[in-house]
């Protein structure tokens, strides 16, 4: 993959270039403000960026507005926030801004570099992967529309808080020790009563998610 890396930590910002070169991978251009990110990515066009929220000039939210920015100007470029906090109002409109390809990680709950290297791949591919922990709050930050949601089993509600989280059928069928075919008729009757008529189903997986997000 070609990365580029967004964080105004010195340390962190050739720290995790390093790694990621180290897994083979082309960090093509490190930076530390969110102007220069969009900048690069202009110029490098790479196939992931990763931006952290808070940088300058006002450390408030900077990365998250220039991830927003990039999934807007550059629709196949797949975008990973990786932060300490978490900006619910922002991430929402990040989510909303388009299907797929978009993730939203905590650096404190990152323990293991090789699982943070599948995420950066799966979130390239197209898929979405956010913390369990920015789900939790986007939830009760932003979640509307529960009226529709209210027609889901508790059963349905834990298959699509999983989905939420970037989780393949299969991981799902494993987490709640059920058979995948079970999973997949979850799935099928979420879609349909969340009103979501067929398509591809991974642009279903994505919209129904966002319905959940209340985005």
């Amino acid at each position: 993959m070609r990365i580029v890396i967004a964080e105004d930590a010195v340390i962190l910002r050739d720290g995790l270039a390093q790694l990621l070169d180290a897994y083979g991978h082309d960090v093509v251009a490190t930076v530390g403000d969110g102007d220069a990110l969009r900048e690069a990515v202009d110029e490098h066009q790479p196939d992931i960026a990763v931006a952290d929220i808070r940088m300058p000039p006002t450390f408030t939210d900077e990365g998250l507005k220039a991830a927003i920015a990039l999934r807007r100007d550059h629709p196949g470029l797949g975008v990973l926030v990786f932060s300490q906090y978490i900006e619910t109002r922002y991430a929402a409109r990040m989510l909303a801004e388009g299907a797929g390809g978009v993730g939203y990680l905590l650096k404190d709950r990152v323990a293991d570099f090789g699982e943070f290297i599948d995420a950066l791949a799966r979130i390239a591919s197209g898929e979405t992967v956010l913390d369990p922990e920015v789900v939790t709050q986007l939830l009760a930050a932003e979640r509307r529309g529960s009226d529709t949601l209210d027609s889901l089993t508790e059963r349905e509600r834990k298959v699509l808080e999983l989905m939420a989280e970037g989780r393949t059928n299969s991981v799902i069928a494993k987490s709640l020790f059920l058979g995948e075919s079970s999973i997949e008729k979850h799935v099928s009757s979420i879609f349909t009563k969340l009103g979501l008529p067929p398509s591809a189903d991974d642009h279903r997986r994505v919209l129904a998610v966002l319905r959940y997000l209340g985005v």
